[in-house]
């Protein structure tokens, strides 16, 4: 969790920060002297304390910015004139502080902002989309089997055969590699006109053979440098990932 203090003052911002660690001893804190400042951080706060009064862009315009790209951060103002307190409401502020506080009145405000972050972020991990597994259906004799890509280790053919490695076993059937060639997507290579690979259980290799984790395919020459380039393209998605 991290929790912000937007304050010109840099005594005050420090005053706030120290009474939220006795709450928050385990929070990030970060300060910001301007609202400007503030727009501009690359990562936006869970719970942010922002004064009113300001040099340059003051706290309510501060808040509308941010307000049009941010509505997740729970927001309190930090003030000593009330008059403001309505203007609060119009751009989703949680609570409106006015000074002089007691130190209960913060605990109790950051204690309910702390409750209502964890309503927001849980909500967010439930509102996420899940990434559906790709996948694909055999069907040998009257059966058709379902089996996650991820799991394939690699195909080969023969006889008009397919045989299908994958972590959890080999599967047979009937089909056409090209077939299968463009239901397994990018992470899968063609080799050889007898092997689709996948990248992610390749071992090592050379212009003529693949070592997989589970058994061997052969390499085409000509398909080589391709094979080359597009495993250390996958190489790279999957350290960025």
């Amino acid at each position: 969790m991290q929790i912000a203090v937007c304050d010109d003052e840099k005594e005050i911002r420090e005053m706030l920060a120290d009474k939220a660690r006795n709450l928050c001893p385990e929070a990030d804190f970060v300060f910001f002297a301007t609202g400007e400042e503030l727009l501009q951080a690359e990562e936006q706060p869970d719970i942010l304390f922002l004064d009113i009064q300001m040099p340059g862009k003051d706290g309510m315009e501060t808040a509308r910015e941010l307000r049009k790209y941010n509505k997740r951060t729970v927001l309190i103002f930090v003030t000593a004139i009330e008059e403001y307190v309505f203007q609060a409401f119009d751009v989703g502020a949680f609570h409106y502080l006015v000074k002089p506080f007691t130190d209960e009145k913060f605990i109790e405000v950051l204690h309910q902002a702390i409750k209502q972050y964890q309503k927001i972020d849980s909500f967010l991990q439930v509102q996420a989309p899940k990434k559906e597994e790709r996948n694909i259906v055999v069907k040998s004799g009257s059966t058709s089997t379902k089996i996650l890509c991820s799991d394939i280790i690699y195909a080969e053919v023969y006889s008009r055969k397919i045989m299908i490695h994958s972590t959890n076993g080999d599967i047979e059937y009937y089909g056409k590699m090209s077939d299968l060639e463009k239901q397994l997507g990018e992470d899968f290579f063609r080799s050889h006109r007898a092997y689709i690979v996948h990248f992610k259980y390749v071992l090592k290799y050379n212009a003529s053979v693949i070592y997989l984790e589970k058994g061997t395919a052969l390499m085409s020459k000509k398909n080589y440098p391709e094979f080359v380039k597009r495993f250390m393209k996958f190489s790279q998605r999957s350290r960025n990932n």
